[in-house]
């Protein structure tokens, strides 16, 4: 359900998605409110679950994860145990970074970390394939990322 923000709320969020460590205090001053109601827009924000959760954005390569894929997973069986089965087996496995259920031609796409190739393919020989339900998997390796973006647009508002 589409929580109601309005301008002071979007701008906290826009400051909030660049940096998250930044004082209360700061984004009070930027956005004009006093303390007090900016932590309390904040802590509203959190209850209704607008804010989910704070992050550090991590560079993969300095620690050691040269490759990404993306995989597109069709099952055998549709029905909603089957769904939720594999949902619940692979939401479990550390490498598997996102899964997001989709329309069209796959059921799901998964993203995947990996230290190496030879890595990926172990993964995918000993975890991805002993999956029970999969009928077809097509990995997408990321080459270059030209636009990586975790801060989502916010809607005009009031």
């Amino acid at each position: 359900m589409k929580h109601q923000l309005d301008a002071k709320d979007q701008a906290i969020l826009e400051i909030l998605q660049q940096d998250s460590r930044i004082s209360v205090k700061d984004i009070g001053e930027r956005v004009g409110l006093s303390f007090t109601p900016t932590y309390e827009r904040i802590k509203n924000l959190e209850k209704n679950q607008v804010i989910t959760k704070y992050v550090a954005l991590v560079d993969r390569f300095k620690i050691g994860v040269q490759i990404v894929v993306y995989c597109n997973v069709t099952l055998k069986e549709q029905s909603k145990e089957a769904l939720d089965a594999f949902e619940q087996t692979i939401v479990a496995i550390p490498q598997v970074q996102e899964v997001i259920s989709l329309s069209g031609n796959y059921d799901y796409m998964l993203k995947i970390i990996a230290e190496d190739i030879t890595s990926y393919n172990d993964f995918v020989v000993n975890v991805i394939s002993n999956i029970p339900n999969i009928g077809q998997y097509h990995s997408s390796i990321v080459l270059n990322e030209t636009k990586k973006e975790t801060a989502y647009m916010l809607p005009k508002g009031d």
